[in-house]
């Protein structure tokens, strides 16, 4: 297992420096959320997942949904590292005609299970999918990227209960406990008071974690696979901005478009993750 880890690891650097680079290219955009999954993304995309990038639409397939859709650079350079489409499409981000919107799309990105963006929804959807799956007697497993300050939707717990209910122990959902939303901390807007106790209160198996560690997040997801009849929670402890210590202490890291001292720190980064790369290559 620790070399299939350390291939992960590796996956996360490329996710990570991949999303940094099409950001930068782009000018401005959603570094903050983005950044703080990229492990997750990793670990699903590197050693959990059932995909075939040749085959999108795969019907035995795992599906991942990521409800906070301003997450999407980040999962985009998942995907195309794992091959549903050429790295260079990457740098079209946003732009007109490109097949990457600022939030995902089902219709115009391979390997993009559900269409998302507006907040609460897509937890929605991935109940949906994974409720189909159990009523088919189909083993793929249902994968949900939830922003915390998106629990604010009362539609989450709607959909959190539902599951819990309906025995929907192939969903997993993870929650980017990154402390922070679009307009400050989430202490600040809606109190969240215990994510993991409110999870356990639902029904949900739960586990807390570091966001950051490979290792505990995988072996999260392989405990969680032991549930018969609960779906699982993960909440993710993480750092908006995460890996890129500049961005982690910028107080308006949510949506960046980067000054001067920006710039400078984020293609300081980007060097740091491509001199990391090529030890590893090399050592």
């Amino acid at each position: 297992m620790s070399h299939a880890i350390s291939e992960i690891e590796q996956l996360r650097d490329e996710i990570r420096l991949k999303t940094l680079k099409e950001l930068y290219h782009l000018g401005f955009g959603h570094y903050g959320g983005s950044l703080s999954i990229v492990e997750t993304l990793a670990v699903l995309y590197g050693g959990v997942m059932k995909i075939d990038p040749a085959n999108p639409r795969w019907e035995d397939r795992d599906y991942f949904i990521l409800s906070k859709g301003h997450g999407g650079p980040a999962y985009y350079a998942a995907l195309a590292l794992k091959g549903f489409f050429p790295e260079e499409v990457l740098y079209t981000l946003n732009q007109n005609g490109t097949s990457l919107p600022s939030h995902p799309d089902r219709n115009l990105t391979p390997g993009v299970d559900m269409t998302t963006g507006s907040l609460g929804q897509g937890i929605s959807a991935a109940v949906g999918v994974a409720l189909s799956h159990k009523l088919s007697g189909n083993s793929n497993r249902t994968y949900c990227i939830v922003g915390d300050g998106e629990l604010n939707e009362g539609q989450c717990w709607e959909a959190f209960q539902f599951a819990a209910h309906h025995k929907l122990n192939h969903l997993s959902v993870f929650v980017d406990d990154n402390k922070k939303q679009l307009d400050g901390l989430t202490k600040d807007i809606i109190d969240p008071i215990d994510f993991a106790e409110k999870f356990k209160a639902f029904g949900f198996y739960t586990l807390k974690v570091d966001g950051s560690s490979i290792q505990e997040i995988y072996d999260a997801i392989k405990l969680g696979k032991t549930q018969n009849e609960k779906p699982v929670a993960i909440i993710l402890d993480t750092i908006k901005g995460q890996g890129v210590p500049y961005l982690e202490t910028k107080a308006a890291n949510h949506h960046i478009r980067p000054n001067a001292e920006d710039e400078a720190a984020i293609l300081e980064a980007i060097a740091e993750l491509e001199r990391r790369m090529e030890r590893t290559v090399t050592g």
